[in-house]
């Protein structure tokens, strides 16, 4: 008797062939998708009877830049979606790598699941992400004057701007900042007798 797990595999390659890299770890399926293959890829898992995934749970983007301690040689950004059928009781997780590290690109699944357009904005705002479709792809978390893409390997990891907002221009504000660099030493006060019997 198969289990759940090798009727998943055995529907997925049925369904999508060799469009797609399967990889099962720690029992989980994660499947690697190219640009070109990924819009057709996720609508076949939604609109396949056999795996019917009609539920995309969560999308994020990843930078790969530093994984594996920098030994990495692939393509630097990767969109990952988590999908569910509530149907089979399965889940799966879908990664798809932007062809131009300079430019990441890949197309939007929101007319697949609505519930995606906050995860793709988040995405973009955070990692700089583009996904083509998207209607109203714009920032979510930082500030629309905001530059850069805080979740990028290589963004600075201390800033030379503060934020605030400006009650008279009534609107944030971008001031120069400067952080002197200081050592704390911390204050220890014990009672004169402490660990003593």
């Amino acid at each position: 008797m198969s289990t759940q797990l090798e009727v998943l595999q055995n529907a997925l390659a049925t369904a999508l062939g060799d469009r797609v890299t399967t990889v099962v770890a720690l029992g989980e399926i994660t499947l690697t998708v190219k640009a070109a293959d990924y819009y057709a890829v996720m609508q076949t898992l939604r609109d396949d009877p056999t795996l019917h995934f009609e539920q995309l749970i969560d999308l994020c983007g990843v930078d790969y830049s530093t994984y594996g301690d920098g030994s990495w040689d692939g393509l630097r950004y990767a969109a990952v979606s988590h999908l569910l059928s509530v149907k089979h009781n399965w889940r799966v997780r879908v990664r798809v790598f932007a062809p131009d590290d300079d430019m990441p690109v890949v197309a939007s699944v929101m007319p697949i699941w609505r519930a995606v357009n906050w995860y793709e904005r988040e995405a973009f705002d955070l990692l700089g992400i583009l996904f083509e479709g998207h209607n109203d792809l714009r920032r979510i978390l930082t500030d629309y004057g905001f530059v850069g893409h805080p979740f990028r390997k290589d963004f600075p990891v201390s800033g030379y701007v503060e934020m605030r907002y400006d009650e008279e221009q009534k609107r944030v504000v971008y001031q120069p900042v400067t952080i002197e660099p200081r050592e704390n030493v911390p204050r220890v006060i014990r009672e004169e007798n402490y660990g003593m019997k």
